[in-house]
């Protein structure tokens, strides 16, 4: 998300629906038999991702061209655009036309693997060590582990250097500091912080570092440390540290109120350092999100692409698995991490990476503890995000207490499961 999933929060409990009755149904997708070669010998492989834009687009069509070619195939990458991505792939599932090499964004795995479409890769061939743990439980379903993310990302406090040097303050590393250091950055000019509450996924992405910093609980919303977390960020909004309009941004829209000058801090993930870069007169800062208390952990969500091995033919789950590989291979997450802003998933990678890029050292500090969205409540988070976010709506826009809306969102995340 992310690069986090974009796909509508109300479009999720019709994919875990849709999905579940497809599980009862659905057996394989191939024949197992062998696949025919191309003219030249070559396994034609197709491959599906949601990366129409750049430099995401490009980056992964060079990896998987030279990855097919080292495993003798070809490769046609198609692009999706990511609210499509889910549609189709639900498609393909019912028509038995899912392609041979299948990007997914890690909490949509799950969905799928339960269906019995996608080949575990250990069986596979693919070398699963050297990663974070953290990155094998977002690729798994039910302990085996059919997807692999070349790179990950996740989200951390950026802050305008030039603003808080002049009001004489640091980062904030805790969330009483968050809540003083954002009501003295807050001027008629600008907001002492911003985020997303958006109603599309990324709010509830960037709400999580808060409710599981307070011990929130994806399974029981309504438990204290949910609504602790709510608390600390509904009073910042009604203070004015916030702006009402949070829950309309996106993190694209965060993001260009702090290169505006509007945000003197904001939380967001490293894919937006291209155009923070880009506005030459920005300085700013990357530390991790304030915790409750200081000597807290930070724990954060785990974001990234998972790429899968659809069940197809014998020889195409071959060389597709050959091509996966490569992919995760500590050169190519290198040099691909490096050109979307992003963390590699093997540790050997990711700390190089932290040694050569200072501002990605913080994001590769995080990545050790990071949780995977669907590690506590699998196939059933589409509806308990959309549950956060309706809370995170009432509570800003003050239709609700943030009791009174986490209450309702576990009423509501409950009967949707």
């Amino acid at each position: 998300m992310t690069r986090v999933s974009r796909i509508r929060a109300r479009r999720g409990s019709w994919l875990l629906a849709t999905t579940a009755a497809m599980a009862l149904t659905l057996t394989a997708c191939g024949s197992g038999g062998t696949a025919k070669p191309a003219a030249d010998g070559k396994i034609a492989l197709t491959a599906m991702d949601y990366f129409t834009s750049e430099p995401q687009h490009s980056a992964v069509g060079a990896i998987l061209k030279s990855c097919a070619a080292a495993a003798g195939a070809t490769v046609t990458q198609q692009s999706v655009a990511n609210p499509q991505l889910m549609p189709k792939v639900l498609q393909q599932l019912s028509s038995h036309t899912l392609p041979d090499l299948l990007m997914l964004d890690n909490p949509n795995l799950q969905q799928i693997a339960q269906t019995g479409a996608l080949t575990p890769l250990d069986s596979a061939g693919v070398d699963l060590s050297g990663y974070y743990p953290s990155i094998l439980v977002a690729g798994s379903y039910q302990g085996k582990v059919y997807g692999l993310a070349p790179a990950v990302n996740s989200i951390a406090l950026i802050y305008n250097k030039d603003l808080l040097g002049a009001a004489g303050l640091k980062p904030p590393t805790t969330w009483a500091e968050l809540t003083a250091d954002a009501a003295k950055l807050t001027t008629p000019k600008h907001y002492g912080f911003a985020f997303s509450a958006d109603n599309d996924g990324e709010g509830a992405w960037q709400f999580l570092p808060f409710f599981w910093g307070s011990g929130g609980d994806l399974q029981h919303l309504d438990a204290n440390g949910s609504v602790q977390a709510l608390q600390q960020l509904t009073g910042m909004v009604k203070s004015g540290s916030v702006s009402k309009s949070v829950v309309t941004w996106a993190q694209s829209d965060v993001n260009d109120q702090f290169i505006a000058g509007k945000a003197a801090m904001m939380i967001n993930g490293p894919w937006q350092f291209p155009t923070l870069d880009a506005a030459t007169s920005l300085r700013y800062g990357v530390a991790p999100i304030p915790v409750p208390k200081a000597g807290d952990p930070v724990t954060v969500p785990l974001g990234g692409e998972v790429w899968t091995v659809p069940v197809t033919t014998t020889a195409k789950e071959k060389a597709a698995a050959k091509v996966l590989a490569c992919m995760n291979n500590s050169e190519n997450q290198l040099s691909y991490a490096k050109k979307v802003g992003e963390v590699p998933s093997l540790k050997s990678a990711a700390a190089q990476l932290g040694q050569t890029t200072p501002e990605m050292a913080p994001f590769v500090t995080e990545v050790e503890n990071a949780r995977s969205r669907t590690a506590e409540v699998g196939t059933k988070y589409p509806a308990i995000q959309t549950a956060i976010e309706t809370a995170l709506q009432s509570a800003f826009t003050g239709s609700a207490t943030p009791l009174q809306a986490m209450t309702k969102a576990q009423t509501t995340a409950s009967s949707a499961q």
